[in-house]
């Protein structure tokens, strides 16, 4: 859950940053800041690191996605 957070951090930091200076360079550094945020936040939410799983790690997450199947059902 750490590294999810972090990089959606690090997209609303970069986005916000390169809002701002297209903001500055076209005159409209609001508009161009709020777009530049939204951009990081969609970046920042797709970036994520594929962890390897060991053996045991696989077969709790499936029995635990089997639970959760049968209390929807």
């Amino acid at each position: 859950m750490t590294g999810k957070s972090k990089h959606a951090g690090l997209g609303i930091a970069l986005g916000a940053a390169l809002g701002a200076g297209f903001g500055v360079v076209a005159g409209h550094v609001g508009a161009w800041l709020a777009f530049g945020v939204a951009i990081g936040m969609v970046l920042g939410a797709s970036i994520r690191q594929k962890r390897p799983e060991c053996p045991q790690c696989a077969e709790m997450h499936q029995s635990h996605a089997a639970v959760q199947q049968r209390r929807t059902s």
